[in-house]
């Protein structure tokens, strides 16, 4: 069904038919739908992923703001392990990821703190 597209042609006979479900109905409906978005936001990532390969140097910016660089050492589920050149390790969702460009690197030993 990858690929495939569906259109709820009747969404007020949906939303009718929600409200006159059971909890046990809910329930199970509500496992569906989580298991669903799931699967959805798994592909995603791992379209995403597919752009990079362990090696690759990458670029990001950290929550604080500061630009990071280093080289992929794994690629998970859904991000990617990162060596960073300040010594550190990220795993950063590939959204956030881009190829290094050569003015993100730096120079050894001009490394700022």
């Amino acid at each position: 069904m990858m690929g495939e597209s569906f259109q709820l042609a009747d969404r007020a006979g949906a939303a009718e038919a929600i409200r006159r479900m059971n909890e046990e109905d809910l329930r199970f409906l509500n496992r569906l739908i989580v298991d669903r978005l799931k699967l959805i936001g798994q592909a995603r990532s791992t379209a995403m992923l597919a752009r990079f390969s362990v090696g690759d140097r990458v670029s990001f910016q950290s929550p604080a703001g500061e630009q990071k660089t280093g080289v992929i050492v794994r690629l998970n589920k859904k991000t990617a392990s990162i060596a960073t050149d300040d010594g550190h390790q990220w795993n950063v969702h590939p959204v956030y990821l881009s190829p290094a460009r050569a003015c993100d690197i730096e120079p050894p030993g001009e490394r700022h703190a």
